[in-house]
């Protein structure tokens, strides 16, 4: 018994069926309503940055504004500018090196084969499900016994050892899949550790950076336990920052929204400029052959 193959029109006729249609359209349906859940809250952090302080009240929170108050943002960037500053100067640079060392950890681990390697992994990864909060008080004790206490580097010295173990594992992850016949061969050649890092591992490392920049400039940016434990007046950063705007019993709702939205502008910035690299990043070597 033969079977008759399907030609394009009744191939056609399938997809354009009326239970395909219904069914494709609930699921988009289903998938705005979603969407517009979520950017609720957006929608309102807008509105009311751009609303003048009498103009903020219940019965007309979810109205647009009659004008666009600019001066919100004026204002916002007058008490968080020089935060915002902390905060890039402090996401950059612990950004930067926590990925470098999460780089040569992962070529290490992954390349470079020892007696223990796999304990000390795990004991690396075991970092990552320590919860803030646990190790404040000592860490607040050796950050001040380093002297770095209200400075801007000893939060940097905290977000670079809290960032080693999750780069580390996205770097090792990413290095299991280069083949070690490059390894060998630049071995063969005469380069040692660091000659194989500089001219063979690192030049194919950027889909792995991509990852780990946008996941710990976001983790670092974001924080604000470390922030409003370990710096002082001129060191902090902005999320810190962002809560003394709302302090108080009178509060002037616009100031904390515009604020918000320009402390937000970085993370976009970045998820904008390297964000079709990350999910590219997160698969590569995920697929043989």
């Amino acid at each position: 018994m033969t079977s008759t193959p399907l030609s394009p029109t009744s191939v056609s006729s399938v997809h354009k069926s009326p239970r395909f249609t219904l069914t494709r359209g609930l699921m988009y349906l289903g998938l705005i309503v979603a969407a517009l859940f979520f950017l609720l809250p957006i929608y309102l952090l807008i509105v009311t940055a751009f609303k003048t302080p009498d103009a903020i009240n219940l019965a007309t929170t979810w109205q647009l504004p009659k004008f666009l108050n600019w001066a919100s943002f004026s204002d916002a960037w007058a008490k968080v500018g020089g935060n915002m500053l902390n905060s890039l100067f402090l996401a950059v640079v612990a950004t930067a090196i926590s990925a470098m060392l999460g780089s040569l950890n992962g070529y290490a681990l992954s390349k470079w084969k020892f007696r223990g390697a796999n304990t000390l992994f795990a004991l690396m990864l075991f970092g990552m499900f320590i919860p803030y909060q646990s190790v404040l008080i000592p860490l607040f004790q050796f950050i001040k016994s380093l002297g770095l206490y209200g400075n801007i580097w000893g939060l940097i010295l905290a977000h670079v050892v809290y960032g080693i173990p999750i780069t580390t594992l996205i770097f090792r992850n990413f290095y299991a899949d280069v083949p070690d016949a490059l390894v060998e061969a630049a071995t063969i050649d005469g380069a040692g550790f660091w000659g194989i890092y500089a001219k063979v591992i690192f030049p194919i490392s950027i889909p792995g950076f991509v990852v780990v920049i946008i996941w710990q400039f976001t983790q670092v940016w974001n924080e604000f336990l470390f922030a409003a434990t370990l710096t002082s007046s001129g060191s902090q950063p902005v999320t810190y920052a962002l809560s003394q705007l709302a302090g108080g019993q009178a509060v002037s709702w616009n100031l904390p929204m515009a604020g918000a939205i320009l402390a937000a502008i970085p993370t976009l910035l970045v998820y904008i400029v390297l964000g079709r690299y990350f999910v590219r990043g997160l698969l590569a070597g995920s697929v043989k052959g």
